[in-house]
């Protein structure tokens, strides 16, 4: 089991940049492939970002691809989200996710999430 506490949200404008942290507890974190997922009111959560073990490997979805880079510290036991050229179509809650395969965080969503953090709110101003 790991415990997932997220970080870094808050109002920002349009253009803007913002870095989520995720701090992770529990001694099996590099056992784990990790992810964001948003959601946004009204709407489903859908995945963002998700990153391999080792950090070798990334995947994003279409709509934050070149704009968003999600990375991992495997001693200090936490994944970052590090959003660029923010829009306010990317005005949600964003949730750490852990599971045991980042391609199935892509492939099958929130199906494939063994742990979620409590999320953080970002909120973007036009």
């Amino acid at each position: 089991q790991v415990q997932l506490v997220e970080s870094g949200g808050r109002l920002v404008q349009a253009g803007g940049s913002l870095r989520l942290s995720c701090a992770a507890s529990g001694r099996t974190f590099s056992n784990y492939e990790m992810g964001w997922f948003r959601q946004a009111p009204g709407k489903e959560r859908e995945f963002v970002a998700a990153i391999a073990w080792s950090g070798g490997t990334t995947y994003y979805a279409d709509s934050v691809k070149g704009r968003f880079t999600i990375s991992r510290d495997n001693v200090k036991k936490t994944v970052y989200l590090q959003m660029n050229s923010l829009n306010a179509e990317d005005t949600a809650v964003y949730y750490c996710a852990a599971g045991p395969s980042a391609t199935d965080l892509v492939r099958i969503g929130i199906g494939a999430v063994g742990n979620w953090g409590q999320g953080t709110q970002v909120t973007v101003s036009s």
